[in-house]
């Protein structure tokens, strides 16, 4: 039997004994797209999922919906003081878990056999015949100095050697001291110069190139070069230290391969055109997914803020007439211009019964490639998606004339929004169509988001804000106020750069063309030509948010 299949069959022997399973899985170092597609197998079949705080949020949304999550954090007055959280006592919850036949998944950071004690866990589940398996991650000694561009190893194969600087001994520095190969040492941003120190005692000289990188393959990462002998200063003069966040954990890289010539040409990360970018996408959530998803390509951080909530129609009598003549072979063409159109369509077939198979017959139209989407998701596959312009517009470029030869029928169905533009029922009517425009859904203003997010967006705290249609700029403002001066504006076409400088912003980024995935494109693309003019002058790459006043101090306790 091979590893992948032991825990997804309960007749297997090793659950002879009436107790659970146990998965032991890495993590990784942070970024989410660094697990395994085991662990994402072991996450969708646990019945209890036991994680260490810092990965809950990368391991959560690949278990089921009713998965049980025991906290770790403990309540802890002394801890919270110092801002280091206890943890409860990890083996006896899975062990709980597991003595009552679940199958538990224990999360832990990076790798279970490298990061962490879980070999203390796996050793308790052995003693007492609870059967375990080892799902293994990547070790944020490995995976962190990839993501900041320092390689451990060339073709002439350096000696590696990897120390925790909260348990090393006197012993283990003096081993390391005396070797001249690549030091990667775990520690913390208080105690990586006391790390520095001891290899400097121990017979490293002092100009020995060193990386210290935080939060590393996770959008907030950051990474400072220096030597083993400045590293304290460099701190000092950056206003990284002191700080209440000192605890926070950094992998350092210490060697000739972390020299700052090499970084400069292999940081591929952190030289991301949006790298850490906070980026507000003003739109429904469903419209948001794919955007959000583009934005973190770049290396940008997407904060996904509804501003038009979506609302059944007042009278929705039209509707029900309209679907029923779409069924009784009312219509030639069935015209969605929105994800949410087809939304409150599925939404009415379901209520009468009908799926997909009702559409037979009938020609469908999308007004773009989500909208499309949206469609082939319900079973149904468009007939007409404009070839340009994916806009009213450009539908209406592509859609042919009547013929009374050719179409059996002349009417079309148009479920859409109260609030649409008559662009696309005047271009078919005067093509020869008679036009059903219903009004399938209603958009109103969405609620204002929380009062963090309110503030900020009106104190800068957004690097960039993305404004997909006119409405979305009115909605934003109503609800949360206006964007901070830095923030840089991107608006998708003319009439949302024109609603948005009415509104007394500065618009910074058009899309060449109506698509929220050029809009993100040519965000990215300002992005990086602004941080190659920041490179070209000696200056400082910043946020737009690090440009308003106090923006610098606040980003080195962050």
């Amino acid at each position: 039997m091979s590893p992948t299949t032991v825990s997804n069959h309960p007749a297997s022997p090793a659950y002879g004994h009436g107790h659970g399973h146990v998965t032991f899985l890495g993590a990784g170092p942070g970024d989410p797209g660094l697990l395994t597609l085991r662990a994402v197998e072991a996450l969708a079949g646990a019945d209890v999922l036991i994680a260490e705080p810092d990965v809950l949020d990368v391991v959560r949304g690949h278990a089921r919906a009713n998965v049980s999550t025991p906290e770790l954090t403990a309540s802890d007055e002394a801890s919270t003081a110092a801002g280091v959280p206890a943890l409860r006592d990890a083996a006896n919850l899975v062990m709980e878990a597991a003595r009552g036949g679940k199958r538990v998944v224990r999360a832990v950071t990076g790798d279970p056999g490298l990061d962490g004690n879980a070999g203390e866990e796996m050793l308790a589940c052995a003693t007492e015949g609870i059967p375990f398996e080892v799902v293994p991650g990547i070790a944020a000694a490995v995976g962190v100095p990839a993501y900041a561009g320092v390689p451990l190893r060339d073709a002439q194969g350096a000696d590696v050697r990897f120390v925790d600087a909260r348990t090393a001994s006197d012993r283990c520095w003096t081993e390391v001291g005396a070797s001249d190969g690549t030091v990667v040492v775990s520690a913390t941003l208080e105690t990586v110069a006391g790390a520095a120190g001891e290899l400097v005692s121990a017979g490293r000289k002092p100009d020995t190139p060193l990386t210290v990188t935080v939060a590393g393959t996770t959008t907030r990462q950051r990474t400072w070069t220096a030597t083993l002998g400045t590293i304290a200063q460099v701190f000092k003069q950056g206003k990284v230290l002191p700080s209440p966040e000192g605890h926070r954990p950094v992998i350092a890289v210490v060697g000739e391969r972390s020299a700052p010539a090499q970084r400069d040409q292999l940081a591929w990360f952190e030289s991301k055109p949006l790298f850490g970018w906070k980026v507000l996408v003003p739109r429904t959530k469903e419209q948001a997914a794919s955007l959000s998803d583009q934005l973190r390509s770049y290396g940008a951080v997407p904060h996904e803020v509804p501003t038009i909530a979506v609302e059944p129609p007042r009278t929705p009598q039209q509707m029900e007439r309209a679907v029923k003549g779409l069924v009784t072979g009312r219509y030639e063409w069935i015209a969605f211009t929105s994800v949410n159109a087809v939304k409150a369509v599925r939404e009415k077939f379901e209520e009468y019964g009908l799926d997909a198979r009702a559409f037979a017959g009938i020609k469908v139209a999308a007004v773009g490639e989500q909208t499309a989407k949206a469609l082939v998701d319900f079973g149904v596959k468009p007939d007409l998606v404009p070839s340009g312009e994916q806009s009213a517009a450009g539908l209406l470029e592509d859609w042919p004339p009547y013929d009374p030869v050719f179409d059996p029928i002349d009417r079309v169905f148009l479920p859409r929004a109260d609030i649409a533009t008559e662009t696309l029922v005047a271009g078919l009517i005067e093509l020869g169509w008679e036009v059903d425009d219903v009004t399938a859904y209603r958009t109103v203003r969405a609620s204002p988001p929380p009062a963090e997010t309110r503030e900020a967006i009106k104190g800068g705290g957004f690097d960039a804000v993305l404004f997909t249609s006119s409405s979305t700029v009115r909605n934003l403002v109503g609800i949360a106020g206006k964007p901070h001066n830095v923030t840089v504006i991107a608006c998708i076409g003319p009439a949302t750069a024109k609603t948005a400088e009415e509104h007394g912003l500065r618009v910074d980024v058009l899309s060449p063309e109506p698509s929220v995935h050029k809009l993100a494109e040519a965000l990215a693309e300002f992005g990086a030509k602004r941080r190659d003019a920041a490179k070209e002058a000696g200056e400082p790459i910043l946020r737009p948010s690090e440009k308003r006043p106090g923006g610098r101090r606040r980003r080195a306790t962050t």
